[in-house]
């Protein structure tokens, strides 16, 4: 994962499926898989981070328009 802050939810969840695609070869070495593990660990984390964002903004919108009509 490139460590920056330009990383959106999309490039998370692709490089996510590369490295499974990765860890289901088989093929990588112990050190290699201990480090993808640790990137998807981090990844999982982000999007975690962003799907809870994304949510308290959906119902504060919902709110703000549940209490908008009512006000009507």
């Amino acid at each position: 994962m490139k460590k920056n802050d330009t990383m959106n939810y999309s490039q998370a969840v692709e490089r996510l499926e590369e490295i499974v695609t990765a860890i289901q070869g088989g093929s990588l070495d112990i050190d290699k898989l201990s480090v993808l593990l640790k990137e998807a660990d981090g990844l999982i984390k982000f999007c975690r981070a962003k799907l809870y964002e994304v949510d308290e903004e959906v119902k504060a919108l919902l709110q703000n328009m549940a209490d908008d009509s009512s006000e009507a």
